[in-house]
């Protein structure tokens, strides 16, 4: 694996920049950057550098001139974020994903990876999802504005690629994750997804010595979750796969690649997998009256299986990790 990481030119480690380092994914990709070789990562804070702006996002470009490319800066948010603030999410994300890749292509970046979204799906979609079902329909309207963003990133590479793939040996690509828990997950009470939402709530019951716990809808729909971890070295393992090969297996026009454990679980038995990981004693419930949402959303990663990668974390190992690094840097909030 190691020879991935060095220039065929130079000798030297590829200097590699990571976009979003600070986040679940990005920090992942940062872990499994360092124990897979010699490389020379770069990163920037928000604070250092403000990727909505083009001449800062330039400047880093022309200095740093990384030669590979982590994209996973991105405004994220829940539902309610979503619907409160979409000029914001359509915006920062576009502005982000153009300047980083257009800068990365001024700057003679010839690899980029791009991370993107599950949502970029319409509402209404056979299951497991396809790469091939991308713009066949109407997006889920709580999260369109996101999803407009990247689907546009998706575009943005393959743009690129189209123009100057032959004349620049420009190559970047995308990947789109289903649901994503680990380290570093958003734990708060109003804004967090359903592993951490639930994760602190077992918990913060289960220091109550509460008799029940009550979770909205049936319990009934299902969700693939994939620890990010797994993630991470999909994403390296995606950027790092023989250029010859990535063609083959997808088309100019349609070539983000799904990412996904290749399994369900319904939310009830989430919920049972979480209580018994965190302790929790008391009983489950479901109020019925709350909606359930959409029935299921499972990713088809056959494309991405077929080029040699599989997901390796079981859903409680990785409960597991999760709640003891909830417990270390987490509970203090709680």
């Amino acid at each position: 694996m190691v020879d991935h990481f060095i220039s065929a030119q130079s000798q030297k480690p590829l200097k590699i920049y990571v976009a979003g380092h600070r986040g679940m994914v990005g920090s992942a990709i940062v872990r499994s950057l360092q124990s897979m070789g010699d490389v020379q990562i770069v990163t920037r804070t928000h604070a250092e550098l403000d990727l909505t702006q083009q001449s800062a996002v330039r400047d880093f470009f022309q200095t740093e001139r990384p030669d590979q490319v982590y994209l996973a800066a991105a405004k994220v948010g829940g539902i309610h974020a979503n619907n409160t603030y979409p000029a914001e999410f359509i915006y920062q994300n576009l502005m982000v994903q153009a300047n980083v890749i257009h800068e990365s292509f001024n700057a003679g970046v010839k690899k980029l990876l791009f991370l993107g979204s599950s949502c970029i799906y319409p509402k209404s979609v056979p299951q497991p999802m396809r790469e091939d079902a991308l713009l066949t329909g109407p997006l889920e309207q709580t999260n369109e504005p996101y999803a407009v963003a990247k689907i546009a990133g998706i575009k943005l590479c393959e743009s690129y690629n189209r123009q100057y793939g032959a004349s620049h040996a420009v190559d970047y690509r995308s990947v789109m994750p289903t649901n994503l828990y680990g380290y570093g997950d958003n734990y708060h009470p109003e804004n967090s997804h359903v592993i951490p939402a639930l994760i602190r709530r077992f918990h913060e019951s289960k220091l109550a010595s509460a008799p029940s716990i009550k979770i909205w809808g049936s319990g009934k729909p299902r969700r693939e979750f994939l620890f990010v971890d797994d993630m991470a070295r999909a994403s390296i393992h995606v950027m790092n796969l023989d250029s010859k090969i990535y063609a083959l297996n997808t088309k100019p026009m349609l070539s983000h690649i799904n990412v996904g454990k290749g399994d369900d679980v319904t939310i009830a038995e989430l919920a049972q997998v979480i209580k018994e990981v965190v302790g929790f004693k008391g009983q489950i419930e479901f109020d019925t009256s709350k909606p359930d949402g959409t029935l299921r959303k499972l990713m088809d990663s056959s494309r991405l299986n077929a080029l040699g990668w599989h997901a390796s974390v079981e859903l409680k190992e990785g409960l597991t990790a999760v709640y003891a690094d909830f417990l270390a840097h987490e509970v203090r909030s709680v």
